[in-house]
């Protein structure tokens, strides 16, 4: 029995991976994809066996695949028989026909049932040989026979198809639906460091992505490998048993065709490489540029850089058409080897027919196809292991998580649960390192004790380890060493749910889920009654701003609580701690998202719950700390003070250091601290500087962490004025304007119409042209093929052996000939449609880049226009329109001259025939695409039913550590359980309809074969068409037919195309509100530099929740110096964004020599002036480029570039380097210090020869030595120009004509120094503290 021992192969392939044995050429190619697809997982991908991948297996799907497999084995030997059936169809065509030429001669007739000679006798005839049967021969019987065989083969095709499919896709959908279990609810389980060290992103891939990989490579394909393997055997088997000398023939040409197959493989790899590579240098000029825009649009140096970009394209595009030249030329050499192979099969096979006589024609037939068929099933074949090779890969990272034991496992039972909590928490010898990242210590011997019922404050610098100590108490991680106890017990003993369930927690972003309200606070405590929900809510604040909602306790939060203000999530997220009546509260931050107004009620919440609780509170807002019973400090990990706030602030240590540096009064700077600094700054101003000075080793750090950690409120320089401007925003109109916002990234387009992508393919006609007449020749080849095919059989019946060898060897010299013209029209082809294509995609690069360019700086706020997102929208986009023009329309010529040239062949030899066969065309190409689309897979449809599940595990795993902290893991793994019934049940209906749809595609030639051959039998005998051209019909038909729907499976590209070129029309139809490319607006000649700013009030379009310049009023005269200062985010450098036009204000004006800003001409208002900024952004070019770019408009000589640098105090530097001013100063100007940057940009700035100057805090990145030399450059510049000055070094800005102290987005106070300094308000505060201006 030969099927267990195909099996039996299919098994050690699994398990030892050195592939399979069965081909010369297979291998190689097999593992050269193997190589290249896992390079960076090879060892993992071995780790699971093939048969592991079935261990999910029970009984019942075991059974279910055995049977499967038989089908398929059977069914794979199907194709083989009806070759038998098809060699002794075509031996009846041939002796019908024999015996009609031997009538047609008139001395001859049919006696008794052989032919004889009409004047001989019997005996005569005998002693000729005369012994020729006929009449006995009833075609149209014998083709009604044929026909039944070919009918019941088909039969049973459909049903073992159909078996096959549907047993082998049910088993899988089973074990994929347990995997997705117990692989969701072993990551639900694991600890959180797990999660530090493995990225939300790639969980979710591996629940979708790679969990289909592995039901990809446990499914049909199986099947289908098992099935093609059967074919490939029983095909040689064939040839072997039948006529080993011609099997052997043509197996000898066959390593040409595999070496053929590997070189193209090798050359596309390597030319692939090369062209990314190309393309690399020019997505660096890109990435480098928009990275950049800001200065680049400052500059004006959008179209220098579109011609940089350009000139970087054009390698790319040469080995992009090399490429194409390459697979032209071996699909080309690949196709003339078949039909070299077909010349050498016919003309050897034919000699043994017709000189020795050992085969019979159908013996040659079936030995010849029974090869080719069993060559193309073994290339078939191969795809299913690469299906196999991904799966185990996949499956190996999969198993490991499902078999690897959690450290912290929540959902454990084990552990005690106290009776009586009192909540004396206390942390002894605490040392500890985030999974994440083991060399950094956080925790440094941490000693530290929280009462039960008091309130504990944590302050000090981000990065001390405040919030890791909160996450041990709520066991995310463990330390290494020492302990925390809850009322004495070490908590690692305590159970985990039940520890859990004791704390409640209000993070700094609370997290929402994507429900109601009501449900939200429920999450707190499960079977939670109403009324707790609504007494939960009232004492967080946030009963009465919920019903204030229209639809009250249901209103839907949004994804990420998204359709909520931070104050109102805030808020929502205290009800949910409180509804779990905890005994421990822990307040990370609890409040530093909001705004003054929602920070107050939020507070009042927060002091209302706090009484009688243990709270842990960590805050950077003093207001909120100051009435903590202690408040600990925290540096490097430890805790090192503890006690009041008055006391603390009497200690000069972390706390009073935090206290200054917030600068921001509140009347946390009680009256005490307050007559304290004032005494001290009047009899020794420096007493103060050293005692800050002692804390300065984080004053950095701190500075960092309350940038960091107040992103949005932004600190108030001025104690008096705090009052709160941006109220908080109503439910309502925030709502409005997030749903104004497009919804996440992959906005729906609608794929641009062709005729558009063919316009910017015009000017490449020509290329188009040759391209289309290669491949028209190419459509040609396969019916052109069936007419040699067919003409060959007919030579078989001819009675002169003279006139058949010359015919013989006249039709093997002609398909040499065909292939010679396939091999050079495929050349064409390739080369034509490559170089309009690349041609066309550099174009769009270009087009698209320019556009990209031509934006106004608020498109590229908006996180999909991040400079990655751009740069990879250039480099992929433009590069799969291409798929909609070129290799598209050769596709679509191919086809249809495939089709065009059979349907005329066979009309032209017999219309009747050609109509019945055209009834099945529709269905054997609805089966060649069907079988081209077996190949890719049916992925997609699965990746849509498991959205929802999908959507919940998403959920689930970016809020982890809330769900760990509410202990809910369980709900969501039975939520996501539930969810994936669904995705299950559609799995087993696909598996019927797809079994069926495959069963169908398999029997649909057959069907096909059996009515044309029977009606061709009655054509034969009635119309007397000769036999040859029933063979030259069918052939043209099926195989056009067949290849036809191939062809239009094989564009998957072109629906990507037009998705691609859509979004790429949308960049290039965007209109930006600030364009740079037109000649719009004023231009004048004598420009002054005068400038106003009146009552401009600004919101950045990213964050329309966030008023950033309140009705800002300043004004600068000509020549004059005007200084900003003022706390971090009080709109210093918005103003500046707005003079430049980057922006244009939601309201005011800002005047230019008593212009509207907005009726200048963009173009000209940037050339009239320079900027320097704190960070400056160099170009990866040379020093003497960089200073170049200053100027655009003109071209500048060595002088200029030499006299601005004099200018800028950099020549001597310059000229002491190796290169001079040809050095490169590396990417981001990576080469130079900060100082020798800063000098470059001022005399980049410089050589502009501006009439106003901006200087954003040029200096404040510098240590004093450099600062010195670039200070002088800059008083050296300012001279005669208007001059705009933010800086944060009050030094620097002393002798400015006018300075400004701004807050909140206006301007509080304005003069000279002396007059500000008078008046002993903001100004004079910060000049005293000697504070950083933060």
């Amino acid at each position: 029995m030969p099927g267990s021992v195909k099996l039996r192969s299919v098994k050690k392939f699994g398990q030892e991976n050195d592939s399979y044995e069965f081909s010369d050429e297979a291998p190689q190619t097999h593992s050269l994809i193997h190589r290249s697809k896992n390079g960076k997982k090879e060892e993992s991908a071995i780790r699971v066996g093939f048969f592991q991948l079935f261990r999910f297996a029970s009984c019942r799907e075991i059974c279910m695949m055995i049977f499967g497999s038989i089908c398929a084995i059977i069914h794979g030997s199907a194709q083989p028989l009806m070759l038998l059936v098809f060699g002794m169809l075509t031996d009846t065509f041939i002796e019908y026909d024999i015996e009609l030429n031997e009538l047609t001669d008139p001395e001859k007739v049919c006696v008794n049932n052989t032919i004889q000679w009409r004047n001989l006798t019997e005996d005569e005839n005998l002693a000729l040989n005369m012994t020729r049967s006929c009449g006995l021969l009833d075609i149209e019987y014998e083709m009604t026979n044929f026909a039944y065989y070919y009918v019941g083969i088909g039969a049973g095709v459909f049903i073992l198809g159909y078996l096959q499919i549907s047993l082998w896709i049910t088993a899988a959908a089973r074990q994929i639906q347990i995997i997705r279990k117990m692989y969701f609810r072993k990551v639900m389980r694991m600890e959180i460091g797990w999660f530090d060290c493995t990225s939300v992103g790639e969980l979710n891939t591996r629940m979708s992505d790679d969990i289909n990989k592995i039901n990809d490579a446990i499914a049909d394909q199986v099947g289908i490998f098992i099935q093609r393997f059967t074919t490939f055997v029983c095909g040689f088997l064939m040839g072997f048993a039948k006529g080993w000398k011609l099997t052997l023939v043509i197996i000898s040409v066959s390593p040409l065709i595999g070496v053929g197959a590997g070189l193209m493989a090798l050359f596309v790899a390597k030319l692939t490489g090369m062209e990314l590579q190309a393309y690399a240098k020019a997505g660096a000029v890109a990435d480098e540029v928009l990275s950049s825009v800001r200065t680049v649009a400052a500059f004006g140096g959008e179209k220098k850089e579109v011609e940089r970009y350009d000139r970087n394209l054009v390698s790319a595009q040469r080995w992009g058409i090399r490429k194409g030249l390459i697979m032209g030329f071996f699909t080309g050499y690949m196709w003339f080897i078949i039909f070299l192979c077909y010349a050498l099969a016919f003309w050897y096979g034919s000699s043994l027919v017709v000189d020795t006589q050992e085969y019979s024609p159908g013996t040659l037939l079936q030995v010849f196809f029974g090869v080719l068929i069993a060559a193309l099933s073994l290339g078939q074949a191969s795809p299913c292991l690469e299906a196999f090779a991904a799966g185990r890969g996949a499956a190996t990272i999969i198993f490991e998580t499902i078999e690897r034991k959690p450290e912290i496992d929540c959902l454990s039972e084990a552990g005690y649960k106290l009776d009586k909590v009192k909540g004396d928490l206390e942390f002894h010898n605490i040392t500890f390192h985030y999974p994440s990242r083991p060399e950094v210590k956080i925790l440094d011997q941490l000693n530290l004790q929280v009462k039960s019922g008091e309130t504990t404050a944590f302050v000090g610098p981000s990065g001390a380890g405040k919030s890791t100590a909160i996450q041990l108490i709520q066991r995310f991680y463990d330390p290494k060493e020492g302990m925390v106890t809850l009322d004495g017990h070490d908590i690692r003993g305590l159970n985990i749910q039940w520890l859990r369930s004791l704390i409640g927690i209000v993070e700094q972003e609370p997290v929402l889920f994507a429900t109601s309200i009501a449900e939200n606070i429920r999450y707190g405590r499960p079977g939670v009654s109403n009324d707790d929900i609504i007494t939960a809510a009232k004492e967080a604040n946030a009963y009465n701003f919920i019903m204030d909602l229209p639809q009250k306790f249901d209103t839907l939060v949004g994804e990420g609580g998204g359709q909520m203000s931070g104050g109102q999530k805030q808020r929502i997220a205290i009800a949910r701690a409180l509804v779990r009546n905890p005994r421990i509260l822990l307040l990370d931050m609890a409040t530093s998202a909001l705004d003054n107004e929602s920070e107050a009620v939020v507070q009042e919440a927060l002091d209302k719950v706090r009484m009688g609780r243990t709270t842990i509170s960590i805050a950077h807002r003093l207001s909120t700390i100051k009435n903590a019973d202690v408040i600990v400090g925290f540096e490097h990990g430890r805790a090192v003070e503890r006690g009041k706030h008055e006391e603390l602030l009497d200690r000069k240590g972390v706390y009073f250091t935090l206290v200054t540096l917030q600068s921001q009064g509140d009347k946390a700077l009680n009256q005490k601290a307050r007559q304290e600094m004032e005494e001290a700054a009047s009899s020794d101003p420096d007493a103060e500087r050293k005692s800050l000075n002692r804390a300065g080793s984080y004053r950095a750090s701190l500075r960092a962490s309350l940038h960091q950690r107040s992103r949005s409120q932004l600190s108030n320089v001025v104690p008096e004025l705090s009052v709160a401007i941006a109220g908080e925003l109503g439910p309502r109109s925030y709502s409005e304007t997030h749903s104004g916002l497009p919804d996440d990234d992959s906005e729906e387009v609608e794929p641009a119409p062709v005729a558009r992508i063919l316009k910017y393919n015009a000017p490449e006609w020509p290329y188009m042209l040759f391209g289309s007449f290669g491949a028209a020749v190419n459509g040609g080849v396969n019916p052109v093929y069936a007419l040699l095919f067919s003409q060959i059989l007919a030579t078989f019946s001819m009675p002169d052996p003279v006139e058949q060898r010359r015919e013989i060897n006249g039709i093997c010299l002609f398909f040499v000939v065909v292939g010679l013209v396939s091999f050079f029209t495929q050349m064409l082809q390739g080369y034509a449609f490559s170089k309009s294509g690349e041609l066309l995609t550099r174009r769009l690069r270009c087009l698209g880049f320019q556009a990209m360019l031509g934006q106004e700086i608020a498109w590229f706020d908006d996180h999909r226009n991040s400079p990655g997102a751009l740069t990879t929208r250039l480099a992929t986009d433009a590069s799969q329109v291409q798929g909609a023009t070129g290799s598209q329309i050769g596709m679509i010529v191919n086809s249809l001259t495939n089709i065009g040239v059979a349907i005329i062949i066979s009309f032209y030899f017999s219309w009747k025939l050609t109509l019945v066969i055209l009834c099945f065309l529709p269905f054997l190409a609805l089966s060649g695409g069907f079988q081209a689309k077996m190949l890719t897979g049916f992925a997609k449809q699965d990746k849509e039913a498991m959205e929802a599940a999908g959507q919940i595990s998403g959920e689930a795993l970016n809020n982890i550590r809330t769900i760990a902290g509410l202990g809910k893991e369980r709900n969501f793994v039975e939520m996501f359980e539930a969810q994936l019934e669904a995705p299950y049940q559609a799995a087993l209906k696909k598996a019927n309809v797809y079994g069926a749809c495959y069963g169908f595609a398999q029997c649909v030639v057959f069907m096909a074969n059996s009515a044309s051959y029977r009606f061709g039998g009655y054509l034969v005998y009635r119309e007397g068409l000769h036999f040859s051209f029933v063979f030259r019909v069918i052939s043209a038909i099926v195989t056009s037919g067949t290849a036809l729907g191939r062809a239009s499976s094989y564009t998957p590209d072109y629906a990507k195309a037009k998705i691609s070129a859509a979004r790429f029309f949308q960049l290039l139809d965007h209109i930006p509100k600030i364009s740079v490319y037109s000649d719009e607006g004023d231009k004048w000649d004598n420009f002054k530099g005068d400038i106003k700013f009146i009552d401009c009030k600004f919101t950045y379009p990213s964050r329309p929740d966030i008023q950033v310049l309140n009705g800002l009023s300043v004004s600068v005269r000509p020549g004059q110096t005007l200084a900003f200062v003022g706390s971090s985010g009080c709109g210093k450098s918005t103003s500046v964004q707005l003079l430049e036009r980057f922006y244009d204000p939601n309201n005011g004006r800002v005047l230019i020599d008593g212009r509207e800003s907005t009726r200048v001409n963009v173009a000209f208002l940037r050339s009239k002036i320079g900027i320097v900024s704190q960070e400056p952004i160099l170009f990866d070019c040379s020093i003497a480029e960089n200073i170049r770019y200053g100027d655009n408009q003109r071209h500048l000589s060595m002088d200029d570039v030499i006299a601005a640098a004099k200018k800028a105090q950099l020549h001597d530097f310059v000229m002491s380097l190796p290169e001079k001013y040809d050095t490169n100063v590396g990417s981001q100007g990576s080469q130079l210090s900060r100082g020798q940057k800063q000098r470059i940009a001022i005399a980049r700035a410089i050589i502009r020869d501006p009439k106003i100057l901006l200087l954003d805090e040029a200096t404040s990145a510098l240590d004093t030595e450099s600062e010195k030399t670039v200070q002088e450059a800059l008083d050296k510049a300012r001279e005669g120009r208007t001059c705009i000055v933010i800086a944060h070094r009050l030094s620097t800005i002393q002798n400015s004509d006018i300075i400004a102290v701004m807050s909140r987005g206006y301007v509080i106070e304005k003069g000279t120094h002396d007059y500000l300094m008078s008046l002993k308000s903001a100004y004079y505060k910060l000049v005293t503290t000697g504070a950083p201006i933060s």
